[in-house]
């Protein structure tokens, strides 16, 4: 009885001792994006300043315990994606990965995440496959996906009475699945697709593919893929003097820095759908301006914003439940609501952050008022257009 006793009193005081310091183990979030490559702009070293805003505003803790973020290059390959996903899971005691900028690396980065039960907030990549087929029990979808974008520019460009369409689409999981959304709307709306060709990513010459889609006589040259890729077949586009001739040539998913790098007199008339514009309401101008000030005067893209977002809804949800525990934490993402700079947002079972989103279309230089001053308001795309129902791309999640 006496050594049950002593036995008992020496748990008591080991667990005494060791509270305070399981109390201040750090949350650990890891930012991994594109930190050098095609879509550094769009996400890249502005992600991680968006993300340690948020810890910031949260008083750098949640649930009583100090938060930590890390930063890593996944260089937009799969195979390195995994491998700094399980180090930072199995060796850094990662909480959270956020940002994730490519698909195939989204992908495989959601599927480690359910597999060490940690979450994983895609606050980049767009394919809907995240809240479909590939939908896992620990990824939130926070970015605009494939569908979204396609109900908004896509639909767009034929209520202009763009009625045939070219897709050049970038060769790999985002292209492919942006021109298969933008092919239903399409078509759904009684426009016609001529064809289309694909391109490996980062390329630096568009000449033929862009050659190809003039000489299909399309109404629409449509680009299926992302950061420099855009801009450059844009430019090249320009300087080739297909768009507008009366061709018309459209970037599906473009972001405000996009617009910064082609500049007004080659980006006016482009139109854009954006989930974040700096200049939306009093909300969104002070988080541009703080996050201006850090980043080199550069207003923030969707991408940043998104991860701001994010990383503040995880924390709240980390505070409420009292724990970092998966499960417990995704409960309460699905339960509390989202503030998305004044906007009302809700994560769904399958993962997926639904909000209205707004369609614009790029001033001209005479309408424009100064820097970063690019949108004009066009309409709003109300949530229930956006997004796809809950389980209408295989996700078995709450079936």
């Amino acid at each position: 009885m006496k050594k049950q006793t002593l036995l008992g009193a020496s748990i008591a005081a080991f667990l005494t001792a060791t509270a305070p310091a399981l109390a201040q183990q750090p949350i650990r979030i890891g930012v991994m994006g594109d930190m050098s490559g095609y879509s550094m702009e769009i996400g890249g070293p502005g992600s991680t300043i968006s993300v340690k805003m948020a810890v910031e505003d949260h008083k750098g803790r949640a649930a009583g315990r100090p938060v930590e973020v890390l930063e890593a290059d996944m260089q937009n390959k799969p195979d390195l994606a995994a491998q700094l996903a399980r180090r930072w899971f199995d060796v850094d005691k990662v909480d959270v990965i956020t940002d994730l900028p490519n698909t195939p690396v989204a992908l495989a980065v959601a599927k480690l995440g359910a597999d060490a039960n940690r979450i994983v907030m895609v606050t980049e990549a767009a394919t809907t496959d995240l809240t479909g087929s590939a939908c896992q029990p620990t990824t939130v979808h926070f970015q605009d996906d494939t569908n979204s974008l396609a109900a908004g520019t896509a639909k767009a460009l034929v209520e202009q009475g763009l009625k045939t369409w070219f897709f050049l689409t970038a060769d790999f999981g985002f292209g492919i699945s942006m021109e298969g959304s933008a092919r239903k709307v399409v078509e759904a709306n009684g426009a016609k697709v001529l064809g289309g060709v694909r391109h490996p990513l980062a390329a630096s010459d568009f000449s033929s593919f862009l050659l190809q889609a003039q000489s299909s006589k399309a109404d629409v040259i449509a680009l299926a893929n992302v950061g420099s890729d855009t801009t450059t077949a844009i430019k090249q586009a320009a300087e080739f003097g297909i768009a507008g001739s009366p061709q018309q040539v459209a970037g599906l998913l473009m972001v405000i820095s996009d617009i910064k790098a082609l500049g007004l007199p080659v980006a006016k008339g482009l139109w854009v759908t954006e989930s974040f514009y700096w200049d939306t309401n009093d909300k969104t101008r002070a988080f541009a301006k703080r996050f201006a000030e850090r980043h080199s005067g550069k207003m923030p893209t969707k991408a940043h914003a998104a991860n701001y977002a994010a990383v503040t809804h995880y924390l709240d949800a980390v505070e409420a439940a009292g724990s970092t525990d998966a499960k417990a934490v995704m409960a309460k993402m699905r339960d509390l609501p989202i503030d998305y700079f004044g906007r009302p947002a809700q994560q769904r079972i399958d993962g997926r952050v639904t909000y209205d989103l707004d369609l614009y279309r790029v001033k001209t230089p005479e309408q424009s008022k100064g820097p970063y001053d690019y949108y004009q308001h066009v309409r709003t795309i109300p949530a229930a257009e956006a997004w796809l129902p809950v389980g209408s791309g295989g996700c078995k999640l709450g079936s």
